[in-house]
Parts: structure tokens; sequence; C-alpha cells
């Protein structure tokens, strides 16, 4: 009788272990779907930091453009300061006859906006320059009365509208790039 009983007691601690072993799997398993989940977390997290590495090198590069496009505005702000200078020395100080020539036309090209934006600033700003540029091309003397002049700096008019091109140019090219930095950024 005594092996009965131990027979008994062995088959209910064999059935006690056999359901401890099922709840274990299941929380391996659990355990198994979690770390390869966080694994895929991680793949992507490496991937959003690279990323932002690639676009902090974008801002690095248009912060240098920025810095370069100061420099040319304060350039273009001592050419403007020079040329007031001359024109007001220049000859007749009321309304100089106007120049016909489509050297404005050459130097100033049409701004297009992008196809995707609206108008915006850029475009105002663009189509202010192309006035100041036929401003300054009207303030310039007939070449004749500039050559009996021989004053110096004589060319102040062709240089400050390649600076003025120039300038604008460059802030386009900015602009783009930034616009394009940001839908980077927002996209990701």
């Amino acid at each position: 009788m005594t092996g009965m009983i131990l027979d008994g007691v062995l088959m209910l601690l064999l059935v006690a272990a056999l359901g401890y072993g099922v709840r274990l799997e299941k929380k391996l398993t659990a355990l198994r779907a979690g770390q390869q989940a966080f694994a895929s977390a991680v793949t992507e997290l490496n991937a959003a930091a690279g990323r932002a590495e690639a676009a902090l090198a974008s801002l690095r590069a248009s912060g240098q453009e920025t810095d370069l496009l100061h420099d040319r505005i304060i350039k273009a702000r001592e050419v403007k300061a020079q040329l007031e200078t001359l024109i007001a020395r220049g000859p007749g100080a009321g309304a100089p006859p106007r120049v016909e020539s489509t050297a404005v036309e050459r130097v100033i090209a049409p701004v297009e906006p992008a196809p995707h934006a609206e108008p915006s600033a850029e475009d105002d700003r663009a189509r202010r320059m192309a006035a100041l540029a036929d401003r300054i091309q009207g303030m310039a003397a007939p070449a004749a009365v500039r050559s009996r002049a021989a004053a110096p700096g004589g060319n102040n008019v062709a240089a400050i509208l390649g600076a003025l091109t120039a300038n604008q140019t460059a802030k386009q090219s900015l602009n783009r790039a930034r616009r394009s930095l940001d839908e980077d950024l927002f996209a990701a």
C-alpha cells in the first residue's frame, strides 16, 4: 500500500512540474518577442540618428553659406555708399539723362518662382532688386560724359549690378537649401 501512495504522490508532483513548465515556456516566448521588438527599435533609432547627423551637416553648410552671404551684403553696402558718394559729386544733381541700354536686362535675369511655392517675400525682394538696378542704371551718366570726366570708379554701376545679382542668386540658393532641409527634417 505504501508503494501506491508514493506512486500517487510522484504522479502529482510530475503533473505540477509539467504545469509549471508550460507556464515557464509562455513567459520565455513573451520575453523573446520583447527582445525582437527591442532590437528593431534600436535599428530604427540608429537610422534616425544617421538622418539627424546628415541634417546637422547640411545645417552647418547652410550656416557657412549664410556667413558668405553676410560678407557679400557688407561689401555691397560699401559699394553702394561709394556709388552714392560718386553720384553726389557727379555733374547735374538733377535728373540725369537715362541711358538706353539693356545692360540691366543682361545682368539681372528674371526671377522665376519655384513651381511648388506661392509668391513670397523672395519674389517681392527680387522685383525690388530689379527696380533698384533700373534706377541705378538710370543714374549712370552717358558714355561720352563718363569718358570726358574720367572719374575714378567709373565702372561702379556695373560692379554694383553684378554684386546685387550675385547676392540675390546666393540668397535664392540658400533659401532653396533651407526649404529642402526643412522638408527633410519634418519628413522623418
